[in-house]
């Protein structure tokens, strides 16, 4: 299973997390069987590159993301492309992947997201 957390920076685990998605320089991926750690640059099309964010991500094999927060309608597009999204990372990626071991991150669904705005609709 891949796990992904947008970052700041090329440092693996002791980079840093990036708050705003889709301003991340980088995404560093963790491989949770495996241990495996890489860091690819963010060539969606935010960045000036192609495909959306969850589309680019998916084509890497990710299949949970972690990030600060995300907005409703980013959640429906990584859900639809079979990723999950945890929302309350911060500090390090080191720090993230232990807080979301650690059950600490909020999974952000798109149901969750709905039911908490239903005055919107």
């Amino acid at each position: 299973m891949k796990v992904c957390i947008p970052t700041k920076d090329n440092k693996g685990m002791d980079g840093t997390v990036e708050q705003h998605f889709g301003k991340a320089p980088t995404y560093t991926i963790l491989d949770a069987e495996t241990g495996e750690v890489s860091v690819i640059p963010n060539t969606s099309e935010h960045m000036g590159g192609v495909d959306l964010p969850p589309e680019f991500l998916r084509k890497n094999g990710v299949e949970i993301m972690l990030c600060g927060g995300l907005g409703y309608k980013a959640v429906k597009m990584f859900e639809s492309c079979g990723i999950s999204v945890f929302v309350g990372a911060g500090g390090t990626v080191q720090d993230t992947i232990e807080a979301w071991r650690a059950g600490q991150l909020n999974n952000a669904s798109a149901k969750n997201t709905c039911a908490e705005h239903e005055h919107h609709h």
